[in-house]
């Protein structure tokens, strides 16, 4: 693409994660980079059903490839690398058919059935998974599987080159294990030829060049090619090899994954490879506190996220800090919706320097639109949470009056909102709340203010307002106490803790219903 010079300039300086993140792969070829281009990767596990976690590195990788594209023309390519010919160590807990997958424990994911009775094997099911969304959310990249490299012959080179270079590698793995392990480690994971089973057991090398191993199995000494998918590697052994393979120059990887990528970085070199750039980043964890896995399925799917959000709030929450471990649960999506679209907002007005560290330029590569919806998620939530309001139209109608001309064909990011906010409103919202009855102080504030709305007009600015809900505050808390008169407003009439900006709101619901709700908690004993 063509980045005016200004822009690269900005970019060479930009403290942006992704720009800081580009610059290592410019001082690795301070030269200039291969003519074939830059290589970055994300790999997949795919012994349980993709979530929020597996989407999060593609999309990270993607942000600094496209940060390396500002800083450079050469070209670039990622691969979406599955691991699917790992054995199965143990069944997934949110999937269906778990007595049938615990009689394949061991065997190579792409040999073992669907259990969703929707693909050849589970793999390829959950493969399939990954793809789907991968699409939809037009990422670029070129899925491989560990599978076909394997079983084509794309590795026998390299995997010739494990064994030719055996002692090296076993020179950097023993050490950084325990006495137990290191009398049966092998970097080499025969397949058996009996059971399928993908084998950890002791290998010794017979020819390096010809690709030939000896090991025990069920007994019986088995002299056995590992080319063209007989073997596979060790994991360590494995992940080194594939950036030595596919020529990877970029790959990033989770905080518990610090110690592995040590170690293949040092395998790398053995095999005459410099490993590629990366970083380390903090794990998402549950509502619990407790770090997310596929297996368990306690974290977020990218469908449930995309039921109550968008797609360009998940890519907001997981741009932010990426260093920093973060909570991922149903609580913090309407605050990720609003965030972003206020960082859109800023977006058009902001210097290049400013406009290089906002999320949305690297959520949109650059393309930032420039409209944003007049009405923001938090107050559709708390529009939609009232009794009578949990409906599409009913929503539109109080949006219509608030933002006249605005529809759903001219605003078709607001309505998606709308109905999002329906979906989060109607299953966490709703459920919880629950408008107490006012006290005696409480109810000579309500009063008032009911009194000064009904001396404004109906077309009333949320500015207006909300200035008239300050100087109630203000007569009857004082302006050292006016957070308990919000507090107040929020739990006698729309029944929680926590509430919007009180102008904007009533502006939006409109003044008479608004003081409807006054009345009616007025009218409680």
């Amino acid at each position: 693409m063509s980045v005016p010079p200004e822009y690269r300039e900005a970019a060479r300086a930009s403290k942006a994660w992704p720009y800081e993140e580009a610059r290592k792969l410019l001082k690795r070829y301070s030269e200039g980079p291969p003519a074939e281009g830059i290589v970055f990767e994300t790999g997949y596990g795919p012994s349980g059903l993709p979530h929020i976690g597996t989407f999060n590195e593609v999309l990270r990788t993607t942000m600094v490839r496209n940060a390396y594209r500002t800083l450079s023309d050469a070209p670039t390519r990622l691969i979406a690398f599955s691991d699917d010919m790992d054995g199965l160590r143990k069944v997934p807990d949110n999937v269906p058919n778990q007595a049938m997958l615990a009689e394949y424990l061991g065997k190579p994911l792409t040999r073992i059935p669907d259990p969703f009775g929707t693909h050849e094997s589970f793999a390829h099911h959950n493969n399939a998974m990954l793809r789907d969304f991968l699409d939809r959310y037009g990422f670029d990249y070129e899925f491989l599987s560990a599978t076909d490299c394997y079983t084509s012959g794309r590795f026998d080179e390299t995997l010739k080159l494990v064994l030719r270079r055996w002692d090296a590698i076993m020179g950097v793995m023993l050490p950084t294990l325990g006495e137990e392990r290191r009398a049966t480690y092998s970097p080499v994971l025969p397949l058996s030829p009996t059971s399928g089973i993908v084998l950890q057991v002791p290998v010794e090398v017979v020819d390096a060049e010809a690709g030939i191993v000896t090991f025990i199995d069920e007994g019986q000494r088995i002299e056995q090619s590992i080319l063209s998918g007989k073997a596979k590697l060790q994991w360590k052994v494995d992940w080194a090899m594939r950036w030595v393979a596919l020529g990877v120059d970029y790959e990033m990887s989770g905080k518990d994954l610090i110690d592995s990528v040590t170690q293949s970085s040092k395998i790398a070199r053995v095999l005459g490879a410099r490993p590629p750039e990366g970083f380390n980043y903090e794990m998402f964890l549950d509502e619990k506190g407790e770090k997310i896995s596929k297996s368990k399925g306690n974290g977020l799917s990218i469908d449930q996220w995309l039921t109550y959000g968008t797609e360009e709030s998940l890519a907001f929450y997981i741009y932010r800090e990426p260093k920093k471990a973060k909570s991922l649960h149903m609580g913090v999506i309407p605050r990720a919706v609003d965030e972003y679209w206020q960082f859109r907002g800023n977006y058009a007005g902001q210097p290049i320097e400013q406009k290089l560290g906002n999320p949305v330029h690297h959520i949109h590569d650059g393309k930032v639109p420039a409209h944003v919806p007049p009405v923001t998620f938090g107050l559709l939530l708390n529009l939609a949470s009232l009794p009578g309001c949990g409906a599409r139209e009913t929503i539109w109608g109080f949006v219509r009056r608030h933002a006249p001309g605005v529809t759903p064909e001219s605003d078709p990011d607001l309505d998606t909102m709308i109905g999002l906010a329906v979906n989060y409103a109607r299953d966490f919202v709703a459920p919880t709340l629950q408008r107490r009855t006012p006290d005696a102080q409480e109810r000579a504030a309500l009063g008032a203010l009911d009194s000064r709305l009904a001396t404004l007009s109906e077309n009333a600015s949320a500015q207006a307002i909300q200035t008239e809900v300050y100087e109630v505050g203000k007569a009857h808390y004082g302006k050292e106490a006016l957070r308990d008169w919000f507090k107040a407003i929020y739990e006698t009439l729309l029944g929680s803790a926590q509430g919007p900006r009180m102008g904007s709101f009533i502006a939006l619901y409109g003044l008479a219903n608004s003081r409807r709700l006054i009345a009616e908690a007025l009218a409680k004993a």
